[in-house]
């Protein structure tokens, strides 16, 4: 990937479930802030988005959208949260955080994305196809298995991650 010209810059944080992704962008968005970028985040919910605000049970917002308003929305001075009944994608989404510097996508594993691919433990994990790989950040010997010039971290090298992100965007 050559340095990102276009703000904002997107890379996918993949693997299977349970190998780190959100424990990854966690550690990664205060080393990024910290060097100036805006980070905003996108997950993809396998399942019904729920019980996160403004969809928390026994708040007005969720009762509204449970008797079938088409979106509930809630705001205070300094954040807003909205529900919406409509089908989109992560580059509808992407288009909502036009102000950030990078925007990480938790999982998209099969997505076109620029992508940092979590392997954890079972090295036949690593998918070969997973596509447009950045780097390959992993606790476990994959054997030679990955690309030539393939970046390998550690699964705790935040900072090495965080520095090769800064490098991209």
């Amino acid at each position: 990937m050559e340095k990102n010209s276009v703000s904002p810059a997107v890379i996918a944080v993949s693997g299977k479930k349970n190998s780190g992704k959100t424990t990854l962008i966690e550690a990664l968005i205060p080393l990024l802030a910290e060097a100036g970028v805006k980070v905003a985040v996108v997950k993809h919910h396998g399942h019904r988005f729920e019980g996160a605000i403004p969809d928390t049970p026994a708040t007005d917002t969720y009762r509204f959208f449970q008797s079938g308003a088409y979106a509930t929305a809630i705001f205070d001075d300094e954040l807003f949260g909205a529900v919406v009944r409509k089908t989109v994608t992560e580059s509808d989404l992407i288009a909502q955080f036009a102000d950030a510097g990078l925007i990480l996508l938790e999982g998209f594993k099969y997505a076109d994305w620029p992508k940092l691919l979590l392997v954890r433990d079972d090295p036949a994990s690593y998918d070969a196809n997973a596509g447009n790989v950045l780097a390959v950040v992993t606790n476990t010997d994959l054997g030679g298995r990955l690309p030539e010039n393939t970046p390998v971290f550690g699964a705790d090298d935040r900072q090495g991650i965080a520095e090769l992100i800064l490098a991209l965007i």
